[in-house]
């Protein structure tokens, strides 16, 4: 039986925090499939200057150090007054935990994250998350082990599911990924149709994005990000400001050839925006991103194109176009014009296409992804919830398909109220 010998330090210092990211460099520094995030990317999430979560909220790291003062494992713990009150109960988050084999050590750095969270009106936490989006630093791998993660998603031990489990987490959602192999899968033959039907009727138009007009692209995202999405409980929508600066941070990673838009006698109705996967090309920075690792990446990103992987970030169809096939028509003009298109001049690098992040609350996503795309599951995360009251009755996150019509019911009467 382990003794108890393991103390708790909080994240308070520059030391501490170099200390926060070098522990998981040397936990995972015989494990060939990890890439090393980006120290960057981990510290914006802890800095008030650039995470927005930060004006009605709070986050704390923890250090867990044995009797020797060696670092055996780490934890941050975040709440925040919008993303807590969008649940049943109020929730917070715990996340970033990177940890030995020991359930006594997991334990301890749980015990302190549910503690911190309670005393500030919290009555769960989920994890591990991330203090802000959630295509980022989402989830428990618990499947797809020998795959290399995609950018600022995680990868873990197998024995990470023990722990989160061993002390009473449930799951609360599971995360897939699904890969297309480009040049060896084809798209299904059962959507070609559906597809053709679409992109032959007047007044569909598809296009990819135009590097000239950003601005005018980003806008259009944002209208119908706000139409697909914004029903759903706990979806913020975009507002102008958010939306420029995801373009302003997609620019220099933007390849032409990825983000796609779908229009109807003009209007926009769909888009379908994928980036390059930076984690093919980031492995041997060790987590720097000084002027000489910004530079080998633009080399090799727009130069040598020696990026062969990319992945869906987001993606969106306005709902009064759901059920058409538009999402097929956007797949099908992709397909033909960029995938499997022979006579195209400029070389498409790119080997294989990942979904990921397709929620299993999400089951109309999930079929489509399989039965249109014809895409295979290949990786899934689980993101799990602690409730704090143990007598409480756990419940899974609902469906989507079973809770839009009660958003759309009470935006249509808060609409009518409004007049």
């Amino acid at each position: 039986m382990e003794q108890l010998a393991y103390t708790l330090h909080e994240v308070l210092s520059a030391a501490d925090e170099r200390e926060f990211l070098e522990f998981a460099k040397r936990l995972y520094a015989d494990e060939p499939r990890w890439i090393c995030p980006l120290d960057d990317d981990i510290r914006k999430v802890f800095n008030p200057a650039e995470n927005k979560k930060f004006e009605k909220g709070e986050a704390v790291r923890w250090l867990a150090k044995d009797a020797q003062g060696n670092t055996v494992g780490r934890i941050a713990a975040f709440w925040n007054e919008e993303s807590a009150a969008a649940e049943k109960q109020p929730t917070g988050g715990c996340g970033f935990f990177e940890c030995i084999n020991s359930q006594q050590v997991a334990d301890i750095l749980f015990d302190a994250a549910r503690d911190w969270l309670a005393a500030r009106g919290m009555e769960a936490m989920d994890g591990p998350i991330n203090f802000g989006s959630r295509d980022s630093w989402w989830g428990v791998l618990v499947d797809g082990f020998e795959y290399t993660p995609l950018y600022a998603n995680p990868y873990n031990f197998p024995y990470y599911k023990d722990l989160f489990e061993g002390y009473g987490f449930r799951n609360y959602f599971n995360q897939n990924s699904f890969v297309w192999k480009i040049g060896r899968d084809s798209m299904n033959e059962r959507v070609y149709g559906r597809a053709e039907r679409i992109m032959n009727t007047p007044g569909y138009t598809f296009s990819t994005i135009e590097m000239g007009n950003l601005k005018s692209a980003a806008e259009n995202v944002r209208q119908i990000y706000n139409k697909a999405w914004a029903l759903f409980p706990g979806v913020k929508p975009m507002s102008e400001e958010d939306v420029q600066h995801m373009m302003h941070q997609l620019k220099p990673i933007i390849d032409p050839d990825l983000i796609y838009f779908a229009y109807f006698n003009g209007e926009p109705i769909g888009f379908f925006v994928m980036v390059p996967d930076l984690n093919r090309l980031i492995g041997g920075f060790k987590g720097r991103f000084g002027l000489w690792q910004k530079l080998q990446l633009m080399w090799n990103l727009k130069v040598r194109r020696s990026c062969d992987r990319i992945f869906g970030i987001i993606f969106g169809i306005t709902p009064e176009f759901h059920g058409k096939g538009v999402e097929s028509a956007i797949f099908l003009y992709i397909y033909k014009n960029f995938f499997a298109n022979p006579a195209r001049k400029r070389k498409f690098p790119y080997k294989s296409f990942e979904f990921a992040w397709i929620g299993d609350f999400n089951p109309v996503m999930n079929r489509m992804i399989t039965n249109y795309v014809g895409a295979s599951k290949h990786k899934m995360h689980t993101t799990y919830r602690y409730l704090f009251d143990r007598e409480k009755e756990f419940e899974r996150c609902p469906r989507l398909d079973m809770i839009r019509p009660a958003a759309a019911s009470a935006e249509q009467k808060q609409t009518s109220e409004n007049k």
